[in-house]
C-alpha cells in the first residue's frame, strides 16, 4: 500500500498542532505487541474517539536525529478509523513507507505528527478531517467526512535530498550528447555534430553516486532536463517547476520504459544521461505538440533521494 497510501495523503486544509498540557485524548490508546512483520494491536478507547486539531503521543521516545520539515521520513505504520478502532491498513511485514515532508500535498496531520520526533519513536497522531480527508472522507479506506484518523508510527530513518548529484564524475562517450549543468537552470545539452540518433536506448552515468541503489517500487526525487536529438531544443525540465525537482514512483510503469529501466538500480547522488528512442519514450503517438513519434529524446537526471 506503500505507493497507493502515499497518493491517498493529498492535501485537504491547514490548522494548528494541539500544544496544550492537558491530558490527552490519546492517553486510552494503548498498543501491544508488533514486530517488523507483524504490526502491534493498538485499541482506542473510549470510542468513538475525535479531535479537532491533529494531536500527538509519544509512545516511545527514540534516540536519533530529529526530524526536519524538510526531510524524507521512513516509517512503518497502522492507520485506523478513530470512531471504532478499525484497522484501514498496515506496511508492516511490507516496504517502509517514505513520506517527504516538505511536499505541499501531504496531509497536514502527518507533517504536524512527524515534524520534530526522533528517529526511533513510536508515535500516535490522531487526525481531525480538516487536516486529513477533508468533509469528502475517502471512500477507498472507508473514512468517512466527519471521522477522526489514528496513525500509529514508527519512525524508521530520515534522510535529507540531496540538492543535486554528487559523486564521482564519469568520463562520457564522445558520440553521446556534452551536457553542462546550472543549478535552478535547464541542462545545456549540445548534440554530437554528425552522429545518427541510436536505435536502441543508450544510458551513461555522467557523476556515480556514493548512495543507496534506486529499488523498483520506490519513489525517487530527482532534477532533470529533456531534449530533442534533432536540434538539443529542450521540451522539459524540472527547473520550470514549482518546487524545482520531480518526484514519481520507478520501475512500475508510471513513467517512459527508459526511466524505469535505466534508473532502477543506480545509486543515489548519480547524475544519468539517457539517449531514447520512440520505442522506450513515448512511441509512435509522440507527445504532441512537442515531441513527434520520431523523436529520439536525451534526459539528464540527477537522482537526489529514493524512499
Amino acid at each position: 500500500m506503500a505507493a497507493g497510501l502515499t497518493a491517498l495523503l493529498a492535501l485537504t486544509a491547514c490548522g494548528n498542532s494541539d500544544d496544550s498540557e492537558k491530558a490527552s485524548p490519546l492517553d486510552g490508546i494503548t498498543v501491544t505487541g508488533g514486530n517488523d512483520t507483524t504490526a502491534p494491536t493498538v485499541a482506542i478507547t473510549p470510542k468513538p474517539l475525535s479531535v479537532t486539531e491533529t494531536t500527538t503521543r509519544v509512545v516511545k521516545a527514540g534516540d536519533g536525529p530529529v526530524v526536519k520539515n524538510d526531510e524524507i521520513v521512513s516509517v512503518k505504520y497502522v492507520l485506523l478509523n478513530a470512531k471504532d478502532s478499525s484497522v484501514l491498513d498496515t506496511n508492516f511485514g511490507k516496504q517502509n513507507l517514505g513520506l517527504s515532508l516538505g511536499t505541499e500535498t501531504l496531509l497536514p496531520g502527518l507533517k504536524k505528527g512527524l515534524a520534530n520526533q526522533k528517529v526511533g519513536s513510536r508515535v500516535l497522531v490522531a487526525v481531525p478531517p480538516k487536516d486529513a480527508f477533508g468533509e469528502q472522507g475517502n471512500t477507498d479506506i472507508k473514512v468517512g467526512g466527519t471521522d477522526t484518523v489514528v496513525f500509529l508510527m514508527d519512525v524508521v530513518s530520515v534522510t535529507k535530498p540531496l540538492a543535486s548529484a554528487e559523486g564521482k564524475a564519469v568520463k562520457p562517450a564522445a558520440n553521446l550528447p556534452a551536457v553542462k549543468v546550472e543549478s535552478g537552470k535547464p541542462a545545456t545539452i549540445t548534440i554530437p555534430k554528425g552522429e545518427k540518433a541510436p536505435t536502441k536506448t543508450v544510458g551513461a552515468n555522467l557523476i556515480e553516486g556514493a548512495g543507496a541503489k534506486v529499488e523498483a517500487g520506490q519513489t525517487i526525487r530527482v532534477t532533470y532536463t529533456g531534449a530533442l536529438w534533432k536540434d538539443g531544443k529542450v521540451f522539459d525540465s524540472s527547473a520550470s517547476s514549482p518546487q524545482g525537482y520531480f518526484e514519481t514512483v520507478i520501475g512500475k510503469q508510471q513513467v517512459i520504459k527508459a526511466w524505469d529501466a535505466q534508473l532502477v538500480g543506480k545509486t543515489v547522488g548519480s547524475r544519468v544521461l539517457m539517449v531514447v528512442p520512440p520505442a522506450d519514450g513515448y512511441g509512435a503517438a509522440g507527445s504532441p505538440p512537442k515531441i513527434s513519434g520520431t523523436d529520439t529524446l536525451v534526459f539528464v537526471v540527477d537522482i537526489l533521494a529514493a524512499y
